[in-house]
C-alpha cells in the first residue's frame, strides 16, 4: 500500500523558562505547518521549556508551568500531528521526554533512553531513563521517536526500527562546537548503515549562556545522503514529502556554510541571544589596536549593529601610533561610535599614591597591571552609565596560561573569544575579512604585543601562539601528560613551562565571564579542575 508524508521540521530559537513565548512560537509554526498541509511537524528537545532548564527543572512551579502549556498546546492541534518536547513527571521521577499531540490529545509519549552526563550536560542529576520505544502511525508510515543522545548509541534507534519504524524522528538540542555538524553526519550514517531507515533530525538553534545551539536540522534517506539541510543559526520551518518512506530527492538546500564561517556565525549567535534574553541593549569595547580587540568589536558590530556597540581606546605611554592609528580605521570601518580617552594621567595618580607603599620596589609586573585596572574602571564607569556591559577581548590561549590581567581586562560581563585559541582569531580575522576588508590588515600581520611595557611582544613571556596552541591541545583536549606532548617533538622546558601556567592559572580562569563555548574541551563546566591541587 502506498502512502505520502509530509514532515514540518520547525528548527526555532527558544529562551529556557520563556515558556509562555515558547508556547507561542510552538503554535504559530503549527499553525503554519497545517496551512501548508503537513502530516506532522516535529520540534526540538525540551522545546517548551528551552534546553538547558538545569537546575529549573527542580521548581514545581517550573514543572506546572511547563504542563500548562503543553495541555493549552494540545487543544490547538487538530489534524496535523504534532510532536513536542517537555519535561514529564510521573510517579517514577522526572523524564526528558516528548509527546506526539493529535486532535486535542496526547496519544502518546516517549521518554528519553540515554541520558548525557559529561562535558556541559549532566542530564542524571535531573532525569531518569526510559526504556521502552515509541510509535505511532500516520498515512501508513510507522514513525518511530529517539532524543538527541539516543542518536549517539546504537541501542533506541536499532530496537525502534525493529518494533517496525518506518522512519527515524530524532529531537535534538545539539550544542555547537568546531566541526560537530560533520560528526552529526557520521553518527547519522552509522545508525543508517546499521538500520537501512531514514532519519529526520531536527535541532533547535540559539545562544543560552555559554551555549549556542547551530542548527543544521536535516533529512537522511535511507542509504545516508543527506536530502535536505536547513540553515546553521538561523530560525526555520522546512518540510519535506516522504513517498513509500523514502524521502523525495527535491527536497534540498545543501549549502554547507564553510567551517570558519560556521564558527564566526556561533560567537555573533552567541553574543547576539546573551543580549536579547537577558535584555541588555548594547556592549562596550575597549579597542587596542590588537587582533583580539579588533575581531571582538567587528563580531559585536556584525551580531548587534554598529548603533549598539561604543569602542574605547585607551592610549598609555606605551601604545605606539601605528596602534591608535589602526584602531581608528577600523572604528571607522565599522562606522561606531568611539571615544579615546588616555589613562597616563589616572596611572600617574595611582602611582604616586602607591610612592610610598611600594618605595624601593623595582619596576615589574605591578605597573602593567594598574595600566590595565585604570582602563577596567574607565570601561566599567562607562557601563554603569549606560547599562551596557563590557566585553573583555581575550582569547583562549591568554586565558589557559594567566597571561591577563584579573580585574583589569579580564573584567566584563561577556567574553566573545573566551574559546577561541590566538591561532583561531587569526584564522577568523581573516575570514571576515573576504566579506569586506572591515579590519586593517596591518592588524592582522603585526606581531601580537600587550603595549604595557617599552618594546613589548607576547613572545617575551609565552612561546610563539602556533606552538602554544598545539601544546594547549593535546594538554587540554587530548589530556595528554608533559612525557607525551614531549614525546611529539616539543621542547620539554617550554612544555613544562605552559603546564605549570595552566595549572596556576585556574584561579583567575574561575573569575572570569563566561564567553561562547565552541570547544569541546572548554574553560567551565567541560574541564573542572580544582585550583588548590597537590597534584
Amino acid at each position: 500500500m502506498s502512502s505520502k508524508l509530509r514532515i514540518a521540521l520547525a528548527q526555532l530559537n527558544l529562551t529556557v523558562g520563556s515558556i509562555d513565548n515558547n508556547l507561542t512560537k510552538h503554535i504559530e509554526n503549527y499553525n503554519i505547518a497545517k496551512d501548508k498541509s503537513a502530516d506532522l511537524i516535529v520540534f526540538p528537545e525540551l522545546s517548551l521549556t528551552g534546553y538547558p532548564p538545569e537546575d529549573l527543572l527542580l521548581q514545581q512551579s517550573f514543572l506546572d508551568a511547563s504542563e500548562k502549556a503543553l495541555q493549552e498546546l494540545t487543544q490547538k492541534v487538530t489534524t496535523t500531528y504534532c510532536i513536542v518536547g517537555h519535561p514529564l513527571k510521573t510517579k517514577d521521577g522526572l523524564f526528558n521526554a516528548c509527546s506526539i499531540l493529535h486532535n486535542g490529545k496526547i496519544i502518546a509519549t516517549y521518554k528519553k533512553q540515554m541520558l548525557p552526563n559529561f562535558g556541559v550536560f549532566d542530564e542524571k542529576r535531573y532525569f531518569k531513563k526510559g526504556d521502552a520505544p515509541c510509535i505511532f502511525e500516520i498515512n501508513n508510515t510507522k514513525i518511530g521517536i529517539i532524543i538527541c543522545q539516543d542518536l549517539w548509541h546504537q541501542g533506541p534507534m536499532k530496537n525502534t526500527v525493529a518494533k517496525g519504524a518506518d522512519i527515524i524522528v530524532s529531537l535534538n538540542a545539539s550544542p555547537f562546537e568546531i566541526n560537530k555538524h560533520e560528526q552529526r553526519v557520521e553518527v547519522l550514517k552509522t545508525r543508517i548503515n546499521d538500520t537501512k531507515t531514514p532519519v529526520v533530525y531536527v535541532n533547535t538553534i540559539g545562544g543560552q549562556d555559554d551555549l549556542v545551539f547551530d542548527g543544521g536540522s536535516m533529512v537522511m534517506d535511507n542509504n545516508g545522503k543527506i536530502i535536505q539541510l536547513c540553515d546553521f543559526f538561523k530560525e526555520s520551518l522546512t518540510f519535506t514529502d516522504f513517498t513509500n518512506h523514502k524521502p523525495n530527492t527535491d527536497n534540498k538546500s545543501l549549502d554547507v556554510t564553510e567551517p570558519d564561517g560556521r564558527i564566526y556565525q556561533a560567537l555573533c549567535l552567541g553574543l547576539k541571544d546573551y543580549l536579547k534574553k537577558n535584555n541588555i541593549k548594547g556592549v562596550i569595547v575597549g579597542l587596542s589596536g590588537g587582533i583580539d580587540s579588533a575581531l571582538t568589536l567587528t563580531i559585536a558590530k556584525d551580531a548587534l549593529g554598529a548603533e549598539n556597540v561604543h569602542a574605547v581606546l585607551m592610549p598609555s605611554q606605551f601604545t605606539s601610533d601605528i596602534s591608535n592609528d589602526d584602531a581608528t580605521q577600523l572604528a571607522k570601518n565599522l562606522n561606531v561610535k568611539y571615544d579615546t580617552i588616555p589613562i597616563q594621567p589616572a596611572f600617574e595618580t595611582f602611582k604616586n599614591s602607591l610612592n610610598e607603599t611600594l618605595k624601593g620596589e623595582k619596576v615589574d609586573v605591578t605597573e602593567q597591571n594598574i595600566q590595565s585596572r585604570c582602563r577596567c574602571i574607565i570601561l566599567m564607569a562607562i557601563s554603569n552609565h549606560t547599562g551596557n556591559i563590557v566585553l573583555t577581548t581575550g582569547n583562549r590561549s591568554e586565558l589557559a596560561v594567566g597571561y591577563a590581567t584579573l580585574y583589569g581586562d579580564m573584567a566584563g560581563g561577556f567574553s566573545v573569544l573566551k574559546d577561541v585559541s590566538k591561532t583561531l582569531v587569526y584564522k577568523l580575522a581573516k575570514y571576515r575579512n573576504t566579506i569586506d576588508s572591515a579590519i586593517p590588515e596591518r592588524i592582522i600581520t603585526r606581531a601580537p604585543t600587550a603595549e604595557l611595557a617599552p618594546d613589548q611582544k607576547d613572545e617575551d613571556s609565552l612561546p610563539p601562539y602556533p606552538i602554544l596552541d598545539k601544546i594547549l591541545y593535546h594538554y587540554l583536549n587530548e589530556k595528554l601528560s608533559a612525557k607525551e606532548i614531549i614525546a611529539k617533538g616539543f621542547d620539554s622546558a617550554t612544555v613544562e613551562k605552559v603546564i605549570k601556567l595552566v595549572k596556576n592559572s585556574e584561579f583567575k580562569r574561575r573569575q572570569a565571564p563566561i564567553g561562547v563555548r565552541i570547544d569541546q574541551i572548554a574553560f567551565g563546566r567541560d574541564r573542572r579542575y580544582p585550583i588548590t591541587s597537590g597534584f
